[in-house]
């Protein structure tokens, strides 16, 4: 059994836990789920269930694999442990190796020279061991090494996964600011979205929102389309990962449209169509080019929307261009909250933002605001609850009989 660390978007941490709870319920898994720090859930498991989370989680970031902590107090203390690591009975002098480092309150000058000495007491091992030693590659290393430093502890991880997580694929292009796959999955479970449930993006851009909710209704795990690191360590024994992509059975194709999407730019709507079939969605998903003010609820159903709005710039990218971008988004939200309040009765509309004032655009009062990080930048998802006559920011006044 091994300790795993599965780093995720910051605010993510219960949702991946709560992920994480269904992985184990998988079968053959061995998997633990321990305690939610901020920036991740540390678990514990058999290497088979380092494939399996690799496989089956949306939200995680990586999955690191824990090879050693200690307390320090310089740098020699971070070589020394690194160094007596087996470091070899993983990888070779073939494989092309990254270290990265994160620290949170470390008293240590420099993360950079850190870095360097845990680089070289890897490449001092396997030279001691084989008068060779790995070459560094930051781009596209087969193996990456993370170390973690707090104010006493050092921990060292070799990743199982490679690349990033939210890369699942079957991307090949994208919008101006794509959200990351992992964060708008874990947006999709926050909001309390379910296959089966309808699903709208009104501003919908390359469809990255619309690809994570399809795949969930086809049973197509994210890890399904990609490769990890894990295939190159040494005795990597392909039969039971094999075993494991084997045993995915897809999810009967819905008989009628669920998630629907649009947006203002025909150039998206494409990208959007392309992504989906990248991702190997087999069913209809409806797509328009239209302003976001301007649509209709696209089924009888109340059901969820879920977007992630534009902002500055991009928000006229076919506006007035004679407006300022603080008048045009005024504009355009006032708009877009008079559409939600007049067309969008019974929904639960969800937008992620970085703009902390959009209820206050929208004038509409948020029912629930919720922080996320999006990489470094804070954002809130904000849930509205559109009740006929009561989602207004003034609050309703009390009747008198």
């Amino acid at each position: 059994m091994a300790s795993y660390f599965c780093p995720c978007p910051r605010g993510m941490e219960a949702a991946l836990a709560e992920e994480l709870g269904e992985i184990t319920q998988l079968p053959g898994s061995t998997l633990k789920v321990h305690n939610q720090v901020p920036g991740g859930v540390h678990c514990s498991g058999s290497l088979e269930d380092a494939y399996r989370v690799n496989l089956h989680s949306r939200i995680a970031s990586r999955v690191l694999m824990r090879m050693a902590a200690g307390g320090y107090k310089n740098e020699n203390d971070i070589y020394d442990l690194t160094l007596a690591q087996p470091w070899e009975e993983w990888f070779g002098t073939d494989h092309t190796i990254r270290v990265d480092v994160t620290a949170v309150k470390s008293p240590l000058k420099s993360l950079e020279f850190t870095t360097l000495k845990i680089k070289d007491a890897i490449c001092d091992r396997f030279r001691d061991m084989y008068n060779k030693r790995p070459s560094v590659n930051t781009r596209e290393p087969d193996m990456r090494i993370v170390g973690f430093l707090d104010q006493h502890q050092y921990i060292v991880y070799l990743d199982t996964s490679g690349e990033a997580l939210f890369k699942r694929g079957w991307r090949d292009e994208t919008g101006d600011a794509p959200l990351r796959e992992n964060l708008a999955a874990g947006l999709l479970r926050v909001s309390g979205w379910k296959p089966g449930m309808p699903l709208f993006d009104p501003m919908c851009g390359s469809g990255t929102i619309l690809c994570e909710a399809a795949q969930m209704v086809q049973g197509i795990p994210p890890g399904a389309r990609r490769r990890f690191a894990f295939e190159k360590f040494h005795d990597f024994d392909p039969q039971p990962w094999m075993a494991m992509k084997t045993a995915i059975k897809p999810n009967p194709l819905p008989a009628e449209p669920t998630i629907f999407g649009s947006d203002i730019s025909g150039d998206m709507v494409a990208m959007t169509r392309h992504n989906l079939r990248s991702a190997g969605i087999l069913f209809d998903v409806p797509l328009k080019q239209i302003e976001a003010q301007q649509v209709q609820a696209p089924t009888s159903t109340a059901g969820i929307m879920l977007t992630n709005p534009p902002y500055g710039e991009r928000i006229g990218v076919r506006g007035d261009s004679s407006l300022g971008e603080d008048e045009l988004a005024n504009t355009f939200y006032s708009a877009f909250g008079t559409t939600l309040k007049q067309r969008f009765a019974g929904w639960t509309a969800f937008l992620f933002t970085a703009d902390l004032g959009l209820p206050k655009l929208l004038r509409l009062k948020e029912a629930r605001k919720t922080p996320f990080f999006n990489g470094a930048l804070e954002c809130r998802l904000f849930r509205f609850d559109m009740v006929a006559g009561f989602n207004r920011r003034e609050e309703a006044k009390p009747k008198t009989l």
